[in-house]
């Protein structure tokens, strides 16, 4: 798991200063945990995220953004709530997820969102 900076995020997600439409920068498919310190639930998901980035190494990346640290990022999605798990594909559109998904939940995301787009390819 990685965290990340407003300055990273543009690098490995995207680059919502230069694209207005959505254009993902990663190599693979990832997870955005959007998440506070203070957060309960969120620190509940930590160890979910941490399995499953082991589980699914070198398929997927999971980062991990601080709302309170990267408030601009927060606000450029949206960020009412946390945790919220932003879903990105390499092709289509992101999906948000808003709340502590049990990790049955997250897995079927990860199978059915980021990776039935990544093998049917």
């Amino acid at each position: 798991m990685e965290f990340l900076t407003k300055q990273t995020f543009l690098d490995k997600v995207f680059d919502f200063e230069k694209n207005k439409d959505w254009k993902f920068e990663g190599d693979k498919p990832c997870i955005i945990d959007f998440y506070a310190d203070w957060c309960q639930p969120c620190k509940m998901l930590t160890p979910v995220l941490e399995e499953l980035s082991k589980e699914y190494d070198g398929k997927i990346d999971i980062f991990k953004i601080d709302t309170e640290q990267e408030q601009e990022l927060a606000g450029a999605f949206g960020i009412k709530s946390i945790p919220s798990m932003l879903f990105c594909p390499k092709e289509g559109q992101p999906q948000m997820a808003v709340g502590l998904l049990p990790k049955d939940s997250i897995i079927k995301a990860i199978d059915e969102v980021l990776l039935a787009t990544a093998e049917t390819k």
